[in-house]
């Protein structure tokens, strides 16, 4: 049989190997507002109104920023694995546009599929003025102290 010798080791081992296992396991976030698809079928293009809509699927996520009639229902889940930067494994996005009359004129959903990647440029925009180094931020000032005061 195993002497106490040896069992401590393969104890600190199994310890390790299942801290090991559960350090890289993903953590998953879900986020936002995901409207379930018998709630979307509640709602009738052309006969529903804005009060309905609240009713059955809540406040919006989102409502457009030009455009009061067109609301978003935002939703995500990320996963993060270990140190690494989180993935969006799955998004959705519902948007509801109403017309004149507060009545759902569009209904339309979204899947992470449908998005479009946003890249950042790299372009700086040039500012006026000359550029000053840290010193001559410090000492630009003395000796300009107004009398007045």
């Amino acid at each position: 049989m195993h002497n106490k010798t040896t069992r401590i080791p393969l104890i600190m081992l199994a310890g390790l190997a299942v801290a090991f296992v559960t350090a890289c396991s993903p953590r998953i976030a879900t986020r936002g507002n995901a409207p379930e698809p018998e709630q979307l079928e509640q709602i009738s293009v052309g006969e529903s109104t804005k009060g309905d809509v609240t009713n059955i699927l809540g406040s919006p996520s989102s409502v457009a920023a030009f455009d009061e009639n067109v609301w978003l229902y935002i939703s995500s889940v990320t996963e993060t694995v270990a140190f690494f930067e989180p993935e969006t494994v799955e998004q959705k996005v519902v948007l509801i546009s109403f017309d004149a009359a507060n009545r759902v004129e569009i209904l339309s959903e979204y899947d992470l599929e449908d998005g479009k990647p946003v890249i950042p440029t790299d372009r700086v925009t040039p500012t006026a003025g000359r550029e000053i180094t840290i010193l001559q931020q410090l000492f630009g000032n003395l000796g300009r102290f107004s009398e007045g005061q």
